[in-house]
């Protein structure tokens, strides 16, 4: 299986909540190419996104291309939170999408793409790799091939970064 880890776009600190903040015209950009780049490459079969309002606009640029690609928000791969339990409850997804379309555990979703934050994205990677955490640019995405959503399970094997200024 694929799993496309990414991060969102540049974001502005107008808000007073983490949660609240939300991409700026850059940002916006920034997620536009890597939708392009990546869907040129890749066809997700799921997207997984934090509830943060920067990664579902980050993901909208996504869901404009391919419309029809289930979107499942997912509490745990917020910035802080813990990384083993973000890479557990995305496994956890691939195995309950896997059920619900009658799929069998060896013909498990093909790909699926993550937008979160750092610095949780990093350090997913990184246990999957068995490598320590390597920062993220903004709206990222690295392409890993793993057997199991799991650490020590996966190799990278793309990367795509969009324009940085």
């Amino acid at each position: 299986m694929k799993l496309i880890l990414m991060r969102h776009g540049q974001a502005g600190y107008q808000s007073t909540n983490d949660a609240d903040r939300q991409l700026t015209e850059f940002g916006q950009k920034q997620a536009q190419q890597s939708a392009q780049a990546l869907l040129e490459r890749y066809q997700p079969d799921l997207f997984v996104v934090s509830p943060y309002t920067r990664a579902k606009q980050t993901l909208a640029a996504f869901t404009k291309i391919n419309p029809e690609i289930p979107v499942v928000e997912l509490e745990g791969i917020t910035p802080d939170a813990d990384p083993v339990k973000g890479l557990d409850s995305i496994f956890d997804l691939v195995l309950d999408a896997a059920k619900q379309n009658g799929v069998s555990e060896q013909d498990k979703l093909e790909c699926v793409l993550v937008v979160c934050h750092m610095p949780i994205v990093a350090k997913m990677a990184g246990l999957l790799i068995a490598q320590d955490a390597e920062p993220y640019a903004l709206a990222e995405a690295r392409v890993f091939d793993a057997e199991l959503v799991a650490p020590d399970m996966g190799d990278e094997v793309d990367r795509f970064v969009p324009d940085q200024y």
